[in-house]
């Protein structure tokens, strides 16, 4: 029996919306989980001070106190400090008579003492209305803190979110590293079985090509020439697929021999009604750290993308200028129907492909070839729907 496979690539959104919901029903449930919990802890700690209050109204109103009272006053202020509630006691007009878990020195003196008490007070006045304490007449206000507890369970659910998002990004960051990593033996395993595959029949042209010139007079030499060319392009495609997956061999090329009879080739072998041309404003022995074979292709994947997107029928410029003395900039522009500002990151994507049969690749290996092998960047400076495009390539010394 055949197993079910679930394709998380192309259900990605769905994924997504997936996880997004769950993760925003768990921050719900422990935000209203946890107010409960601080409800609680709320009441219970206002009974306390409370039960507190009461008992120095008993203590006041009875002078006949027993042994118990004297004992379960002791086990409340005893509560009162373990939950370490700031507690402070206050007469009619404000003046200190006590207080709890302040925290000030024993030896300070009694007009220090009530300055810091007076400040400490400033501090909790806000956090919870006074308890009324009813002295035979004379009216205390019993003032308190939240608790430490309390404070951190308030804070408890946010910090619970966070960590929510944290773990998300993480996971979203592994899943991603893992896709691209897949995509990437893909396209590997893909290249390399390619240029495997294209060995015999190149050899096999190689022969075709020598039994051609056994016999100059029925194939003449101008044939031979341009079918070798052409052999040695598929050579070099070969080479070119060789290299995905390794890292190339880089040295100091030209730039201008590099692109210049690049493009010539190129423009025998593209329309006819495409028009083609290269301007160079650089030095002709400017130099430039490059793997030749890449680099071209990264000229020809663009430019095809231009012939496609032109219908075939247009104008290409290619200019190559400095930017400034440690980066060259090359402009391709086209003549075709143009890239909506909403889609310029998308053309680099892999699929992405206005032809009905292509792969939408090769933008993407171009900008890996320019971004990760030659340190530059691939993008696209500016473009007009109806009009045209113009990618940019800036390579670094």
């Amino acid at each position: 029996m055949k197993l079910p496979t679930i394709d998380i690539y192309s259900q990605k959104n769905l994924y997504q919306i997936f996880i997004g919901i769950n993760l925003a029903l768990i921050g719900i449930a422990s935000v209203f989980y946890t107010y409960n919990i601080v409800e609680s802890l709320e009441a219970r700690e206002k009974r306390q001070l409370t039960v507190f209050a009461q008992l120095i109204e008993y203590q006041a109103n009875h002078t006949d106190l027993t042994e118990d009272y004297t004992s379960l006053f002791e086990i409340v202020k005893e509560n009162i400090q373990q939950s370490r509630i700031q507690t402070i006691i206050l007469s009619e007009d404000l003046e200190p008579t006590g207080d709890i878990n302040l925290d000030l020195p024993t030896n300070l003196p009694l007009a220090q003492r009530q300055v810091r008490v007076k400040e400490a007070f400033e501090e909790i006045k806000e956090d919870n209305p006074p308890i009324l304490v009813d002295l035979l007449g004379t009216k205390q206000y019993i003032y308190f803190s939240d608790s430490p507890l309390l404070v951190q369970m308030r804070y408890y659910p946010y910090v619970q979110l966070l960590s929510l998002l944290v773990l998300a990004f993480l996971a979203y960051l592994v899943f991603s590293a893992s896709r691209t990593a897949e995509q990437n033996r893909v396209w590997v395993g893909l290249a390399k079985e390619t240029a495997h595959q294209l060995g015999t029949p190149i050899a096999s042209l190689m022969g075709w090509i020598e039994f051609f010139r056994t016999d100059p007079e029925r194939y003449p030499d101008e044939y031979t020439l341009e079918m070798e060319k052409d052999i040695k392009r598929l050579e070099m495609i070969t080479s070119r697929f060789s290299n995905i997956g390794s890292t190339p061999t880089m040295k100091y090329e030209k730039i201008a021999e590099v692109v210049g009879p690049f493009l010539d080739y190129l423009k025998r072998r593209i329309s006819t009604k495409v028009e083609l041309t290269f301007v160079n404003e650089l030095d002709t022995e400017k130099t430039m750290f490059l793997n030749r074979n890449l680099f071209e292709w990264v000229i020809e994947n663009i430019c095809k993308n231009a012939v496609d997107a032109m219908t075939g029928v247009g104008a290409i410029k290619v200019r190559m200028f400095a930017l400034n003395k440690q980066e060259v900039a090359i402009d391709i522009s086209d003549t075709g129907k143009g890239i909506p500002r909403s889609s310029w990151q998308k053309v680099f994507k892999p699929g992405i492909s206005t032809k009905k049969r292509g792969w939408g690749l090769g933008l993407t290996l171009a900008k890996r070839i320019v971004e990760e092998y030659h340190g530059g960047r691939l993008f696209v400076k500016s473009s007009e729907v109806g009009k045209g495009t113009t990618f940019r390539i800036i390579l670094r010394r």
